[in-house]
């Protein structure tokens, strides 16, 4: 198929939208990425205002399929949660001709987030170092894998939940007289999805004095092992392995859930004063000055006998009460939300955090600038729903994009 007269970068077609006020407006991403963290990634540059195009295979991203709940005939709640706001072709990449429109899309681009198999672009004849670097140079390539392409573990796949072991997180999770715990959300996917935005920006940022684009090196091992904190920190200075305590922060006491007259509190006071205001408001004060209790390092030494009094005390109060009164005497806490109360909070709609408009309800953007606008979030398209838009608008004719359908190039 001739390509003479292709202009790759028509394929974001909105991409210098005047109207478009995000900070990222007229950066042009191109979404390689499935599942979590790199479609993430892909999202939160586009609620900045980027242009996202994401390339699907015909077979679907598989978190399509991750439902109950599904939302459509072809998309689940996980899937929208992680690509909204994008527009969407689908490719067959093992295919010449699917590579080939690919090979326009990768020249116009400003931004590539991919997370395949270390190794399958350049297979595919795009690889970084040798190909992209040279055909576009101001190209910036988000590249993210489980644990890196070279070391011990190079190019081995990477799952959330496998990191989460693997990293050291799991074995501090949950109590301490029953096995680890898988973190209630996939923690090291949103944590890489983050590093790789702000790496992106980073590489954006650079470009602007170098002129020249570089790989974003992102690895779930990365992300899992920075957050380990303090359990890292304190392993480094004694010795001694972190064990699993709960909901018990490990350092600070009291730091904990303690259940009130009709629900559990959540309990921090991680200093002196907080603590005396903590004995003051629940009615016993004499706690504040007692000399077991005078310094985090004496709670922490005689933490059972001061969290079962206080634990006393808490339980004839009710939930509510406790935390009005204890907001207003500086001690943080909080009623333990569910999901559906946490969504539905006062603070979390004046926020944006929900949105919900007609035709998009879920979670909002977690980022404000004070000049430049977030993007409206829009609901996460079907698969290839713009892929006849985008493929003419580049240049390729009626008679090419029906032959790329009919060969089974674009699904």
């Amino acid at each position: 198929m001739t390509a003479a007269n292709i202009d790759g970068t028509a394929a974001w077609r909105s991409a210098d939208d005047a109207s478009n006020g995000g900070a990222l407006a007229g950066i042009r991403v191109l979404d390689l990425s499935r599942v979590l963290a790199g479609p993430l990634a892909a999202q939160m540059l586009a609620d900045q205002g980027a242009e996202v195009l994401k390339v699907e295979a015909p077979m679907g991203d598989e978190t399509r399929g991750w439902g109950p709940p599904f939302v459509s005939e072809d998309s689940s709640a996980y899937y929208t949660g992680m690509n909204r706001s994008k527009e969407n072709i689908c490719l067959d990449l093992r295919t010449e001709s699917g590579r080939e429109v690919l090979g326009h899309l990768l020249d116009a681009a400003d931004v590539v987030v991919e997370n395949f198999k270390a190794g399958t672009l350049a297979r595919w004849g795009f690889d970084y170092e040798t190909v992209l670097a040279h055909r576009n140079p101001q190209l910036v390539y988000t590249r993210i894998t489980g644990y890196g392409v070279d070391g011990p573990k190079g190019g081995a796949p990477g799952y959330d939940a496998i990191l989460q072991s693997f990293g050291g997180l799991m074995s501090i999770n949950g109590y301490p007289d029953r096995k680890a715990l898988r973190m209630g959300v996939p923690i090291v996917d949103i944590t890489t999805a983050n590093l790789a935005f702000s790496g992106t920006l980073l590489a954006l940022f650079e470009r602007m004095r170098s002129g020249r684009g570089q790989v974003v090196d992102v690895t779930l091992l990365d992300a899992v092992v920075s957050i380990l904190h303090p359990h890292s920190a304190n392993w480094t200075a004694n010795g001694q392995i972190p064990q699993r305590t709960g909901e018990v922060h490990p350092t600070v006491v009291p730091y904990q859930i303690i259940e009130a007259a009709d629900g559990d509190v959540f309990i921090s006071a991680a200093n002196d004063r907080q603590f005396r205001s903590l004995t003051a408001v629940i009615g016993v004060p004499e706690l504040g000055t007692d000399t077991r209790f005078a310094t985090n390092a004496d709670r922490h030494a005689h933490r059972q006998e001061l969290i079962a009094t206080l634990s006393e005390r808490i339980a004839t109060w009710p939930q509510a009460e406790l935390a009005t009164r204890l907001d207003e005497a500086g001690v943080p806490s909080s009623p333990v939300n569910s999901v559906a109360e946490a969504l539905t909070e006062p603070q979390v709609r004046h926020r944006d955090l929900f949105v919900e408009t007609d035709d998009y309800r879920g979670v909002g953007v977690p980022l404000h600038l004070s000049r430049s606008t977030s993007r409206s979030p829009r609901p996460a398209a079907a698969r290839g729903a713009q892929t006849t838009d985008v493929l003419t608008a580049m240049g390729y004719s009626t008679d090419q994009v029906d032959t790329l359908r009919t060969d089974g190039v674009l699904g």
